[in-house]
C-alpha cells in the first residue's frame, strides 16, 4: 500500500467515527483509525520522515 492510501484511510476513519451514531460503530472507525495510524508511522519511520501529522490527528 503507498502512504497516500493509508492517511485517505485513516481520515474516513476519523470521519465515520465522528459521524457515528453509536458507542460501538465510534469504537470500530476509531479502532480503524489507530491501525491505520500505527501503519503510516511505520511506513514514515521507513522512509526516515517525521510521523508528527498521525501523532496530532
Amino acid at each position: 500500500m503507498d502512504l497516500n492510501y493509508l492517511l485517505h484511510r485513516h481520515q474516513i476513519s476519523l470521519m465515520r467515527a465522528g459521524m457515528a451514531t453509536c458507542g460501538e460503530a465510534e469504537f470500530a472507525h476509531r479502532g480503524l483509525a489507530d491501525g491505520y495510524a500505527a501503519r503510516i508511522a511505520k511506513f514514515r519511520a521507513k522512509l526516515g520522515a517525521s510521523d508528527a501529522m498521525v501523532l496530532a490527528a
